[in-house]
C-alpha cells in the first residue's frame, strides 16, 4: 500500500514523486521506458525560459521571470551559461512591436539591453527592426536525469521503470502484468499520453492538442557557436544550444510541426509513419534574418509530441493543467506546459 502512485517519470512526474516523498508519503513512481526523462522532457529546445518568449501572455511571462531563478539555483549542475542569448523583433509578421517587447520586458521586471552593434550587424536590417541581449540559459536533460535520479533515490521513491501500466482503478493501478498496486491517490504525468491512460480507465477525456513535432540538431557557424537566438514573435525561429549533444537546436514556428491533431480513435498513429525532415525549409526562411545560417550543418533531427491546451493556440499561454477525475476519485492529471510550471505544483497540492 502506498499513499501516492505517480504514472510517468518525466520532469514533471519525477518533481511531483519527490514532492510528495518529501512531504512524508511512500510513494511510487512509475515508468513505461527503461530510463527515466526519455520523451518530451529530453527532446526539446532545453531552454530555461526566462519570460521572453510570452509577449502575448503577461501572466506566463510573469510565472517564468519568477521561477527562473529559482530553477537556476535549483538544478545548477545542469545548466548551460555558456553563450549570450538575443532575441530579434521582426519588422513583418511579427505580433509585437519592439516597443511593445520592451514595454512587457519591464512589465515583467526581465532584464534586457540592446544587443551590441556587432551583434546586431549579423541580422537583416530590412527584416529585424531590433536585437535584444537577454539573461536566458539551456539546460542539459541528461545532467538533470541524473540529478532527479539521485534526489528519488535519496528521497526513497520507488522508482519501477520498464512498468506498463493498464488503467486506473479505485484506490490505485493495475500493471500490464495483472498486478495491482494501491493508493489512495494516482497522479497521471503522462503528458501526451494522458487521455490514453484516461481512456482505458473509464475516466472522462480532457481537451488537448497535439503536434508531432521536427527538432533539428545543427552544427552552426563559428560565430554563432556561443550564441543562441530567438526571432519572434510570429512565424519565425529559434537556435539554441543543446547541451545534451553539444550542439544546437533549429526549430521553427511554421516548420517544426508536422503534423496536429485532438484524441480520438481516428488520430490514432497518426504520428507513426516516418515523414521526411523539414530542416532545409528552415533553414532556408532563417538565413532571410540571419544570413549566417547559409553555413548551417543538419547533425540529426528529433521527433517528438508536443502537447497543449487548445486555449494556448490563441496567445502562447502554458498554464499548468492539474485536473482530479470526477469519475475516479484520487485520480489526478497533470501536466506542465513549460519546466518551470513544477513550482506551481504545491499550490496544487494543497487544493486537493
Amino acid at each position: 500500500m502506498y499513499d501516492a502512485i505517480v504514472v510517468g517519470g518525466g520532469f514533471f512526474g519525477c518533481s511531483l514523486a519527490l514532492m510528495l516523498a518529501r512531504g512524508g508519503a511512500r510513494v511510487r513512481l512509475l515508468e513505461r521506458s527503461s530510463d527515466l526523462l526519455t520523451r518530451a522532457s529530453l527532446n526539446n529546445q532545453a531552454r530555461v525560459h526566462h519570460g521572453y518568449h510570452y509577449p502575448r501572455s503577461v501572466l506566463t511571462g510573469l510565472r517564468s521571470r519568477v521561477n527562473y531563478p529559482r530553477f537556476t539555483e535549483d538544478f545548477s549542475a545542469c545548466i548551460e551559461s555558456g553563450f549570450r542569448h538575443y532575441y530579434a523583433v521582426a519588422a513583418r509578421q511579427s505580433h509585437v512591436t519592439a516597443r511593445q517587447f520592451e514595454t512587457f520586458c519591464r512589465r515583467i521586471e526581465s532584464p534586457l539591453q540592446r544587443a551590441p552593434v556587432a551583434v546586431r550587424r549579423w541580422f537583416n536590417p530590412a527584416l529585424v527592426e531590433q536585437v535584444y541581449e537577454v539573461e536566458e540559459v539551456a539546460f542539459d536533460a541528461l545532467k538533470l536525469r541524473a540529478a532527479l535520479q539521485s534526489r528519488l533515490q535519496t528521497a526513497k521513491v520507488e522508482v519501477s521503470l520498464s512498468a506498463e501500466v493498464s488503467r486506473v482503478v479505485t484506490a490505485g493501478v493495475e500493471l500490464a502484468t495483472g498486478e495491482l498496486l494501491l493508493a489512495p491517490r494516482v497522479f497521471n504525468c503522462t503528458y501526451s499520453g494522458l487521455n490514453q491512460l484516461l481512456s482505458r480507465s473509464g475516466a472522462e477525456p480532457i481537451a488537448l492538442r497535439h503536434e508531432l513535432a521536427e527538432l533539428c540538431i545543427v552544427e552552426v557557424p563559428p560565430e554563432l557557436k556561443s550564441a543562441g537566438v530567438t526571432v519572434m514573435c510570429g512565424p519565425f525561429f529559434s537556435l539554441m544550444p543543446f547541451p545534451s549533444l553539444q550542439a544546437h537546436s533549429l526549430s521553427h514556428v511554421r516548420y517544426t510541426p508536422h503534423c496536429a491533431w485532438e484524441d480520438s480513435a481516428a488520430a490514432t498513429g497518426v504520428a507513426a509513419a516516418p515523414r521526411p525532415s523539414r530542416f532545409e525549409h528552415m533553414r532556408m526562411d532563417a538565413l532571410r534574418y540571419l544570413p549566417a545560417l547559409g553555413q548551417l550543418r543538419h547533425l540529426q533531427s528529433i521527433w517528438e509530441t508536443k502537447t497543449v491546451l487548445p486555449s494556448s493556440e490563441q496567445n502562447d499561454s502554458r498554464p499548468i493543467l492539474f485536473r482530479p477525475s470526477a469519475v475516479l476519485p484520487g485520480l489526478v492529471s497533470v501536466m506542465g506546459g513549460k519546466l518551470d510550471n513544477v513550482y506551481d505544483l504545491p499550490a496544487e497540492l494543497e487544493r486537493l
